[in-house]
């Protein structure tokens, strides 16, 4: 399940981990497949300093 969904278009995907690996960007590619959203945030707080990755869903 989606940690956020923001403008019924944006999905926001929290994690903490030291490394964003494909699992990862899986997951949040599925959710946006699955939901037909438009936008994709993942954003990691694990790191030092944070990090974030934006997916579009190409197939909607």
């Amino acid at each position: 399940m989606a940690d956020f969904i923001c403008y019924d278009s944006i999905i926001l995907e929290l994690k903490v981990v030291n490394n964003l690996g494909d699992s990862q960007y899986k997951q949040l590619q599925n959710y946006l497949k699955a939901t037909n959203k438009e936008l994709g945030v993942l954003i990691n707080f694990g790191t030092q300093s944070l990090t974030y990755k934006r997916i579009i869903n190409l197939s909607r």
